[in-house]
């Protein structure tokens, strides 16, 4: 494995259960009922004009970004006061650095709010490049927008970006959505089940570890993990 990819919210940084008070205090102060697991199950990882087109299909986008720009300015409020890292994310991410690995972050998050944790937490220095539904494509045919997981898009953008075959790189991600965008870009990948149980990833066959966080990885036995044979 050459290079890392790591999504960012719940993977780097433990702010999914900050996104799940935000997102519960935008659908209290609007009155609309919630199933709060079913919810965050079925949207981890996916961008908000992807999530809001599914729940109001017959709104505007100027609607939907208004929707949007409202959550995302909660989320921000509960984050400025408690944003950790996850455990071992720091120390982890530098010991990949020291054996000569390539780093990304790839993650449905907005530029506000990615902002906000790498102003807190400089995660921006550890890694190569960053990619996110707000980028456009640089690879061959039309410059389009990224799209959010569990389309491929940003991790395939990052392996571009990195010069490194999708087949080497090694994807960190603690949604299903996540682990599936993945799979279809054609990468293994590590489950943590920093917001989902290990029970959500027993469909994947891509995955070569599920871990609670950074702490208990193994980092050479990570390394050394081969990819899936092409044809």
């Amino acid at each position: 494995m050459k290079a890392f990819l790591f999504d960012l919210d719940g993977t780097l940084i433990d702010s999914m259960p900050l996104h799940h008070d935000a997102w519960v205090e935008w659908h209290a102060r609007r009155g609309l009922a919630m199933d709060t697991e079913r919810f965050f199950e079925s949207t981890a990882g996916r961008s908000n004009a992807e999530i809001l087109l599914d729940m109001f299909p017959l709104l505007s986008t100027a609607e939907h970004v208004e929707m949007a720009n409202h959550k995302e300015a909660l989320y921000r409020e509960f984050a400025a006061r408690s944003l950790g890292l996850i455990p071992g994310a720091r120390a982890f991410a530098e010991q990949a650095r020291a054996a000569g690995r390539k780093l990304a972050v790839c993650t449905a998050s907005t530029p506000p709010n990615m902002a906000l944790a790498f102003a807190q937490h400089g995660i921006d220095g550890w890694v190569d490049t960053i990619t996110s539904p707000a980028d456009v494509s640089s690879g061959p045919g039309p410059a389009v927008l990224l799209r959010g997981k569990p389309h491929p898009d940003i991790f395939l953008e990052a392996a571009r970006r990195l010069g490194i075959e999708p087949a080497h790189c090694l994807v960190f991600e603690d949604a299903p959505l996540g682990v599936e965008a993945a799979r279809r870009a054609g990468m293994k990948a590590v489950a943590l089940t920093t917001t989902l149980p290990a029970e959500a990833f027993a469909a994947f066959d891509n995955l070569i570890a599920i871990a609670p966080d950074f702490t208990t990885l193994d980092l050479p036995a990570l390394l050394a993990a081969q990819p899936k044979a092409t044809t």
